[in-house]
């Protein structure tokens, strides 16, 4: 029988019944196995059923007066079915349980009440990303960028952060969600679409579509320009889950500018990120609003996701990389060197420094970026200390997973 192969657990038999038509309706897909109850061991003879049946996609029903069972399962065939994608079947109003789906590993979250044209859309999305994940190596990596307190510099982190991934290490989109956009200013383009563009398209988006609101910049960068004027995203935590799922399908690393930002869209896309890079100066200012904003991103999640990026560093007697962290509670990943009178006029012309290997700031963003594209952690999140004697040490695990709807755990 054609088409990709679907597996289908849900506790209400109606529900179940229900799934199942809409598959078999899209003519994309067919039914291999169909249960209507969820595993919740590795041990559980559901999870050796969805193996057996070499499902490529597995269709978990979320009852929104009961989610844990349903996300629980979803951790469970995440980390011991490989090569299978999660589609989450749940209330779109429900935020919580879209996150928790999304860290236990779900890919794609429909909505309970999706007519059979949306499973036959998403089932026709998994079909173009399983053929991108062929032609490409490995998964992307979201790293998520803001300061400590305006002024800081992220903006300028994150453009030449992304360029330098981009020239050395991997296909590389910066993606602008700083409330007034200055990334387009950083790189000298002049972009026709962008963030809020997408956002309003995500219903009939493809590759095409994507491609052509992305702005191409110098050394083969991509852009997804910000807001030109001052401006609110108005975006559910699903459409921005499904903008990142998107992005990591194409490219290997997604840097997101998140300058200014201390609001619910930007925790969100902090938790949908595998790390957050808090970037600071050593004033007193600098370092008290480093330590709140490291608070503010972890409250509540349990993820130890923030490194801090001294920017602009200088030498100060007596204050050591140890009292960083203990101002801050910040792992310290990276120190920039003050170079003011070369990063100014490169702003300025927008040129970024990174493409300048004869400059030290720009050999630090490039080794800055090949820390961050060999870390890796097993619960999704960059583990690394600085050390100014022997550069940063870096943990050997696994391989790293990006798509925010296989985020961690």
């Amino acid at each position: 029988m054609p088409g990709i192969a679907v597996s289908i657990l849900a506790e209400n038999p109606e529900r179940l019944a229900l799934l199942q038509q809409h598959v078999e309706r899209t003519q994309a897909a067919h039914v291999v196995f169909a249960h209507s109850a969820f595993p919740s061991s590795a041990a559980d003879q559901t999870v050796r059923r969805i193996q057996e049946a070499r499902a490529e996609i597995v269709l978990v029903d979320i009852d929104p007066q009961e989610a844990r069972s349903a996300t629980r399962a979803i951790e469970v065939i995440h980390a011991n079915v490989a090569d299978t994608a999660l589609f989450a079947v749940g209330t779109l109003t429900d935020a919580a349980a879209i996150v928790a789906a999304m860290r236990a590993g779900a890919r794609e979250y429909l909505e309970r009440d999706a007519s059979t044209e949306a499973f036959a859309d998403a089932l026709r999305r998994f079909a173009e990303l399983n053929a991108k994940a062929r032609a490409s190596s490995g998964r992307a990596r979201i790293l998520a960028i803001t300061n400590a307190k305006g002024g800081a510099g992220a903006t300028t982190i994150a453009v030449n952060t992304a360029v330098a991934l981009e020239q050395s290490h991997g296909r590389t989109v910066l993606v602008d969600f700083a409330q007034l956009g200055h990334a387009a200013l950083h790189l000298n383009v002049r972009p026709a679409f962008g963030v809020a563009d997408a956002l309003q398209n995500l219903h009939r988006m493809d590759a095409s579509l994507l491609q052509s609101l992305l702005t191409p910049c110098k050394g083969g960068l991509h852009l997804l320009a910000g807001a030109q004027q001052p401006a609110q995203f108005a975006a559910s935590p699903a459409e921005i889950a499904r903008l990142f799922d998107l992005l990591v399908s194409h490219f290997q690393y997604v840097i997101v500018d998140c300058s200014n930002r201390s609001d619910a869209l930007f925790r969100l896309i902090a938790d949908l990120s595998n790390a957050v890079l808090l970037v600071t100066q050593t004033d007193v200012v600098s370092l008290w609003s480093a330590a709140r904003m490291r608070s503010f991103l972890e409250q509540g999640t349990g993820r130890d996701r923030v490194c801090l990026v001294v920017n602009r560093f200088k030498k100060i007697p007596g204050f050591t990389d140890e009292d960083v962290h203990k101002v801050t509670n910040c792992k310290l990943l990276w120190k920039l060197p003050n170079n003011f009178h070369a990063i100014g006029p490169a702003i300025d012309k927008g040129s970024p420094i990174a493409f300048n290997e004869s400059n030290e700031l720009g050999r630090s963003f490039r080794a800055l970026a090949g820390v961050l594209a060999a870390a890796s952690n097993a619960d999704n999140s960059i583990d690394l200390t600085f050390s100014h004697e022997k550069g940063p040490e870096k943990k050997k695990l696994g391989n790293l997973l990006i798509s925010p709807l296989r985020a961690g755990q």
